[in-house]
């Protein structure tokens, strides 16, 4: 069997354009443009890349981008206090601050000081709690991109047994609660599991997440199972030389598989396609403009 490749980059350029079509749609109707603010504190290289394509992706949609760069001696109060600021802007409906952050602030303070309305990382207490509910609210880009790749390729995912490898808040949890939401039958594991191979072959999805090099074998995979690859590890490629993999033996999982995303490819564009689509979410709500369950 040779798996069909999930392809990431296509379903986000989708995603995009279709978020840049009803963004024209709210500016038209607000009288102004969805508003995304990101906050990069320190010099980080990676976050840095990171920033500049998510503000570059955000003009494109049609969106106001607005970019604070703060050094990394930045104070915890100094960052609260411009979060507040962007939590009373009224053209700012989205606030992303980008992490990790300096090691003399607490991020677990600074999240929890983004208005939930404006928590399009859905990484606030509040979105947690009423995702674990059940209730309405921002969730976290990653998972969300991960649960509309696996309904494009298998629709109803009802009844069906899913394994979710990692147990962080970014991905793991969140993860394991949309998939619950879609009447999956869940289980979390991690690198702590035992016999995670023997687990990972019951089920018929499977998404990993936890941050080791290829960790997931072929052999581990359900004949037909689909695979969806969060990991993203830069690892030697020899001659001086690097490459990215994820956390599953891509080959190996590829003749086992029915479909498998790829790593880079899969999983990575649908990041900051969703996290435009949560802006768009966040702008018309703070507007007062209803927008359909199933526009986006």
């Amino acid at each position: 069997m040779t798996a069909a490749v999930i392809d990431g980059k296509a379903f986000a350029e989708k995603l995009r354009a279709r978020v840049a079509d009803l963004a024209e749609d709210f500016t038209a109707a607000a009288g102004r443009r969805p508003g995304l603010a990101v906050v990069l504190v320190g010099e980080d290289p990676a976050s840095s890349v990171y920033v500049r394509s998510k503000g570059k992706a955000t003009e494109a949609a049609g969106m106001a981008s607005f970019t604070h760069r703060l050094p990394a001696e930045t104070s915890q109060d100094e960052l609260l206090s411009l979060v507040r600021r962007l939590n009373a802007d009224p053209l700012v409906d989205g606030i992303l601050v980008q992490l990790p952050l300096p090691k003399q602030i607490d991020e677990d303070a600074v999240i929890a000081a983004i208005h939930p309305d404006k928590d399009v990382d859905g990484f606030h207490p509040i979105n947690a709690g009423r995702l674990a509910s059940g209730l309405p609210g921002f969730v976290p880009c990653t998972p969300l991109g991960c649960v509309m790749l696996l309904k494009e390729r298998l629709g109803d995912l009802s009844g069906l047994d899913a394994v979710v490898i990692g147990r962080s808040n970014i991905v793991g949890k969140p993860m394991a609660q949309l998939l619950l939401g879609e009447s999956c039958t869940v289980t979390i594991a991690h690198s702590r599991t035992r016999d995670l191979p023997a687990l990972v072959r019951r089920a018929d999805i499977v998404v990993a997440a936890v941050g080791r090099p290829e960790m997931v074998r072929g052999d581990w995979i359900k004949p037909g199972a689909t695979v969806i690859d969060v990991g993203i590890n830069r690892v030697d490629a020899g001659e001086g030389k690097t490459k990215l993999v994820g956390d599953v033996a891509f080959a190996e999982a590829a003749e086992v598989a029915g479909a498998v995303t790829p790593v880079p490819g899969g999983v990575g564009p649908m990041t900051i396609a969703v996290l435009l689509r949560n802006t768009l979410v966040a702008a018309h709500r703070n507007a007062g403009i209803p927008l359909a369950a199933d526009a986006i």
